[in-house]
């Protein structure tokens, strides 16, 4: 017995696994993106979803995502890891029943699944500091 999970020998080479499942379609094309770090970024962001804005910060790290094939109804990039070995999945449900909605109502132009993943995790040293952002 262990006290703590060791992550090494998930795979026989060492290699990290994330995994995404999709409830739009049985059959929705997804893509495998590095984006390259930089210290000169796109500095101000804007929803197709939704709307939602936000002013970046310039400097951003390398981080991967499984967007959807097409960016038509925004980038989607939902999972990733960043080069300070952060990973995120960013996913959320736009059917939630009136219950969920009641506790945790949506807010119109607020951040939303579209968005998430590239606004967050590009600019996070630790776990922590996205659930801060």
């Amino acid at each position: 017995m262990h006290d703590s999970v060791s992550w090494e020998n998930a795979s026989t080479d060492g290699s990290t696994i994330i995994a995404r499942n999709e409830d739009a379609r049985t059959a929705w094309t997804k893509r495998f993106v590095v984006t390259p770090s930089t210290s000169n970024g796109v500095t101000s962001y804007v929803s197709k979803g939704n709307k939602f804005s936000i002013t970046l910060p310039e400097e951003q790290q390398r981080y991967t995502s499984t967007p959807d094939w097409t960016d038509n109804d925004g980038t989607f990039g939902e999972d990733g890891i960043n080069q300070s070995n952060v990973s995120m999945s960013a996913t959320e449900s736009a059917t939630a029943n009136k219950k969920v909605l009641r506790a945790d109502p949506f807010i119109k132009n607020g951040i939303s699944e579209d968005s998430m993943l590239d606004v967050v995790l590009p600019f996070i040293h630790s776990a922590k500091e996205g659930v801060n952002v």
